[in-house]
């Protein structure tokens, strides 16, 4: 039997206006279905029925001031965060509690909407024109549509950090993140990259030497995202650096970032389930730190469900490794701290995958969560390293022409 293939309508929103049934697009970046029970909203709502009908799980229409749906907005966080636990002992605990807050927080928080005429203007006092970063995230507008206002607001953040773009010492330069790509804020990561010592075995001899030839070699950037760690390595002088990513947004993200820093005939950003095809001499990658399901748009960056980004880099490095190549894998150890992962499953996976470790670099990251105390999971952030650990593939041990392959004594 032959199925058909059709493409999925746009998802639409419905509710009851002025005595008529009204509907338009529907817009989540977060694949959340529009409430299936609406009210107008304005003004004169105050916040504790905006509460009660997040909780019902009714939508609000916002018809007011928009500056009053912010301030709405910001009284309904009040409430949903009002009673914050303590910080707990178990951090396992406490994790799987934080992500099960922040995903009724983040569906609470969704449920005030605000509407978006077919030019993506918002039909509202004192509105920002937020035309251009609407058609940044969503594509050129076809219709009358309707959003979260957090949504919305994340759409103008994004938007704004396009613009501007997050300094990066490590290249001298600025990076300009698109809305759902992972923002490079946290710097020790990239100083990693910046100063570890290139394989010395490149030049047979010391890292000063392998420094020397870096313009003769090839190297791999796995999930680039913003292109930041490509653009690092090839301003460290690697001849050809190849950014794999499968996201259309990371894609277009990293290709608009290496176009503006000159490094066009550098670096080559192309779609691919992390590795391309052949082998290089260096391979980097900074996958996701937490082995834990995302439940929003933006949290992809962050968590690898079942660690399948990093396992699968740790099974397919040796394959694409030059004989005497390495693969740098940029991780912070959170997942320990959390109970998620314990050091001794990553060197398993790092054995098993046919590596070993030849040294690795640690950082401490200096971001504001590190330091506050009234973060729940304050007790894992403030033991948290960042390390690049340097990977090279174990040579199959010389097999002797004495030797009986077939032998029982032999394969043990």
């Amino acid at each position: 039997m032959t199925s058909t293939n059709t493409a999925t309508a746009p998802a639409r929103i419905t509710w009851a206006e002025a005595g008529r049934t009204r509907s338009a697009l529907w817009h989540s970046e977060s694949g959340w279905a529009p409430p299936e029970r609406v009210v107008i909203a304005d003004d004169t709502m105050t916040a504790d029925a905006s509460y009660r009908h997040a909780k019902a799980g009714t939508g609000m229409l916002w018809r007011g001031d928009f500056l009053g749906a912010r301030q709405l907005l910001s009284a309904l966080a009040r409430r949903i965060d009002h009673g914050r636990h303590a910080p707990a002992t178990d951090l396992a605990a406490a994790f799987r509690h934080y992500r099960s807050e922040a995903l009724r927080r983040s569906r609470l928080l969704g449920l005030v909407l605000v509407p978006l005429d077919a030019d993506y203007t918002v039909p509202l006092r004192r509105a920002p024109d937020v035309r251009q970063a609407c058609t940044e995230t969503y594509g050129p507008a076809t219709d009358a549509s309707v959003t979260a206002l957090r949504e919305l607001l994340g759409v103008i953040g994004a938007h704004e950090w396009r613009t501007t773009g997050v300094d990066v010492p490590a290249l001298g330069a600025r990076i300009h993140p698109h809305y759902g790509v992972f923002s490079p804020v946290r710097g020790e990561y990239l100083d990693l990259v910046n100063t570890a010592p290139l394989p010395a075995a490149w030049a047979g001899g010391s890292a000063a030497e392998a420094g020397s030839i870096a313009g003769a070699a090839t190297a791999f950037d796995i999930g680039t995202g913003t292109g930041v760690l490509a653009a690092v390595l090839a301003r460290r002088g690697i001849r050809h650096v190849v950014g794999t990513d499968q996201e259309p947004r990371a894609l277009t993200c990293a290709r608009a970032n290496i176009g503006r820093l000159g490094l066009a005939g550098a670096v080559e950003i192309i779609k691919a389930d992390l590795f391309p095809a052949g082998r290089a001499d260096l391979v980097v990658c900074n996958p996701p730190w937490i082995p834990a399901s995302a439940v929003t748009a933006t949290d992809f960056a962050v968590y690898d469900p079942d660690s399948r980004m990093l396992r699968g880099f740790l099974a397919g490095l040796a394959d694409h490794l030059q004989s005497a190549g390495e693969g740098w894998l940029v991780l912070s150890d959170i997942a320990e701290h959390l109970g998620l992962r314990s050091r001794g499953e990553l060197l398993d996976l790092i054995e098993d995958a046919g590596l070993e470790v030849v040294a690795r670099l640690d950082a401490k990251p200096v971001h504001g969560r590190a330091a506050d105390a009234s973060d729940p999971l304050h007790a894992a952030r403030s033991k948290e390293v960042t390390s690049l650990w340097r990977l090279r593939a174990v040579s199959p041990p010389a097999q002797s022409t004495n030797d009986a392959p077939d032998a029982p004594d032999a394969v043990r």
